[in-house]
């Protein structure tokens, strides 16, 4: 039925009981009411396709606003494409990236930054999911020798995909020793929400602030529908990308509706005041494990994720009831129980009845 042009009801059917919460991703997590809101403000009539719309327009000034007056936004659909795109835009062919082996692009993205990005990926190991000054000298390595992919990139995750979260010294070092290297950074920044909210500082203060050159700037995991954006600090770190977000399939033809998703994200405060409570409710959560028999917080809760290792069995039933996934294998216990590393995310809409729900079932599946 419509009324006045606009659609007032629909023949879709929910499908699923809006009750029911997860802790396995914070994608997992809908659409944050404000978000929605704006949408539906950015419908009826007719805007300028490609991102000429006077929506777009006005974003161009709010990224601004957060991350310097030099800062240019891309929007693009999902978070792989913002990091092909990017990290495309910085490397030449023969070019290669420097990352933790834990980072996303290395383990998550399906080879879609070799495959359609056409990028080396020079992995290296860390405990913690952070690289260091240290590492990124042992890593560029073969500069000048033609027998070698070039180092051009280095690219870290804040928060990182352990859930740590590098500190402005830590990455002002970063940016040092890399630009000392002829070295560009690129930050995937997914979760760069978290982690200024964790900091308590603006997004500039682990972005622009130290030097960083390019942010893929995240919104999915902090309540938009769709949409992240390719955010150039260095005007002169990326290459054509507007054509690069054309030619890899990026370029939303109504861009309207995912850029009025970040003002409402960023215009405000609601990026911080959801940040703050997926972090606050990662640690409600560790605080009402940390003392379960056989449970043990194996890494420290910086931004919005929870490590444990428990025995596998009780994580099989508790997945039963909640959803979450396993991390790693973990050695078997002192008594040959077999044990498992399990990962559990906190987003903007988990709850402290969520938590506690998810604490008493584990409680119960270890018979506590």
């Amino acid at each position: 039925m419509t009324e006045g042009g606009l659609l007032v009801a629909t023949d879709a059917v929910r499908r699923h009981d809006p009750a029911i919460k997860a802790f396995a991703s914070d994608n997992y997590a809908g659409v944050h009411p404000e978000v929605l809101e704006a949408i539906a403000l950015a419908n009826g009539g007719h805007q300028v396709a490609y991102g000429d719309d006077v929506y777009s327009a006005a974003l161009a000034d709010l990224f601004r606003r957060h991350f310097g007056d030099r800062a240019e936004a891309f929007p693009v659909f999902n978070g792989t494409a913002a990091n092909v795109v990017a990290l495309r835009s910085m490397c030449a062919p023969w070019e290669a990236v420097i990352c933790p082996e834990t980072a996303h692009i290395n383990t998550d993205e399906g080879g879609a930054p070799e495959v359609t990005g056409g990028l080396k990926l020079l992995t290296v190991p860390t405990e913690d999911g952070k690289l260091t000054p240290e590492a990124i000298d042992r890593y560029a390595r073969g500069l000048g020798d033609v027998h070698r992919a070039q180092p051009r990139v280095v690219s870290i995750s804040n928060a990182t995909e352990l859930g740590t979260v590098y500190t402005p010294d830590e990455l002002a070092a970063i940016c040092d020793r890399a630009h000392e290297l002829g070295l560009l950074v690129h930050v995937d920044g997914a979760r760069l929400t978290n982690a200024a909210a964790a900091l308590d500082v603006p997004l500039r203060a682990i972005t622009t602030d130290v030097g960083v050159d390019v942010v893929s700037f995240g919104g999915t995991k902090i309540g938009l529908l769709f949409g992240e954006a390719v955010v150039v600090l260095n005007p002169a770190a990326a290459r054509g990308l507007p054509y690069l977000r054309k030619t890899l399939m990026q370029l939303p033809s109504k861009m309207r509706f995912v850029a009025v998703q970040f003002e409402a994200l960023l215009a405000g405060d609601l990026w911080l005041r959801n940040a703050r409570r997926a972090n606050a409710m990662a640690r409600r959560l560790a605080d009402k494990v940390r003392d379960l028999p056989r449970v043990t917080v194996v890494r420290p809760v910086e931004a919005n994720a929870v490590f444990a290792v428990l025995p596998r069995d009780v994580a099989d039933r508790l997945r039963k009831r909640y959803r979450f996934y396993n991390w790693s294998d973990r050695q078997a216990g002192t008594g040959g129980e077999d044990l498992v590393e399990v990962r559990w995310m906190c987003a903007f809409d988990t709850t402290e009845e969520d938590v506690d729900a998810f604490a008493a079932a584990l409680a119960e599946e270890l018979g506590h």
